[in-house]
């Protein structure tokens, strides 16, 4: 499994997910861990949805990017979680070359995607609180769908950029991927090729995706700030940053734990993985938790639901 040496991946049929290097008696603990986690992932962004889909008084553009955040985050923690689970009770804890692709694939064009929806997020509480007169207008159906249909657009297309230049790679003959899924970084460690270009063109990619977001995210929230401020009460104050503080929670844990993840030396791969874990399954089970704790609409609606279900019964 070291031997590293000269033969393209052609010859080979499968890679094999090293997964996180501890005793095999920890492989139990870790397995319930993550079904713990992936159950809250599931029952969380499962129920957010039915909510709002069932609820009339959500039928908002908010709650339509939440929505959207929701089934994001179901999507492409059931891509990492599933497999990973499998992997600590498996012996070969091997993946092929097609699961390896999709994985990758899907995992980029769901992360990039909530990316970009975060920004849509605010620049909505941006028209909402800067020009709440024109908000309807403004944030029109029309306009949502545009603005969400964007963002997927533009995760697929890196999506398809970051796989394609990750296995057109040659790889050596170790097939030992030291991650617990299919990631650049690590599948890059494998290469017998020059990595420096094809580095320079995912670093330039990141920068294309990530910069833009975090401009609209910041300059929202500086206008939003400043408008806040001059609202004349202290409970319209406090209204207005409740709607914005689950946002900011959720931005705050899905580009920390991704800056966190990218800066970590490679020399590290222990503690990337650590990193991977908060935006791959945390950030997923956090988002309808932070939503829901602090969006008095949601818990609203969740009540009702609930009411009724107990009518029925």
């Amino acid at each position: 499994m070291g031997d590293r040496g000269t033969s393209n991946y052609s010859d080979m049929t499968d890679f094999i997910l090293v997964g996180f290097r501890v005793h095999p008696e920890l492989h139990i603990l870790l397995f319930l861990l993550f079904l713990l986690v992936y159950a809250m992932i599931l029952l969380g962004n499962v129920g957010m949805m039915v909510i709002i889909i069932t609820d009339p008084w959500l039928n908002t553009p908010m709650y339509f990017f939440l929505g959207n955040l929701s089934f994001i985050d179901l999507v492409y923690s059931s891509v990492i979680a599933p497999k990973a689970m499998i992997n600590f009770w498996s012996v070969s804890k091997s993946i092929s070359f097609a699961g390896c692709v999709t994985q990758l694939f899907l995992f980029v064009l769901f992360i990039v995607t909530e990316g970009f929806l975060l920004a849509v997020m605010a620049y909505d509480r941006f028209i909402a609180i800067c020009n709440p007169l024109l908000y309807t207008v403004q944030m029109s159906t029309r306009l949502c769908a545009q603005l969400v249909a964007g963002s997927y657009f533009f995760g697929c297309i890196s999506s398809i950029l970051q796989t394609s230049m990750t296995f057109t790679l040659s790889f050596c003959a170790s097939r030992a991927i030291d991650h617990f899924y299919c990631d650049t970084r690590p599948l890059q460690r494998l290469s017998c090729s020059d990595l420096f270009i094809r580095r320079m063109v995912s670093f330039t990619l990141s920068g294309l995706i990530t910069l833009p977001t975090i401009i609209v995210i910041v300059i929202s929230y500086l206008y939003i700030v400043s408008t806040v401020l001059k609202i004349p009460s202290t409970e319209g104050r406090k209204k207005a940053f409740s709607t914005c503080s689950s946002h900011l929670g959720v931005v705050s844990v899905l580009y920390g734990a991704v800056f966190f993840m990218y800066l970590t030396p490679d020399t590290f791969p222990e503690l990337s993985k650590v990193a991977s874990l908060c935006y791959t399954l945390l950030t997923p089970m956090l988002n309808p938790l932070i939503y829901s704790l602090r969006n008095k609409d949601v818990k609203e609606a969740l009540n009702k639901l609930l009411e009724k279900k107990s009518t029925i019964l």
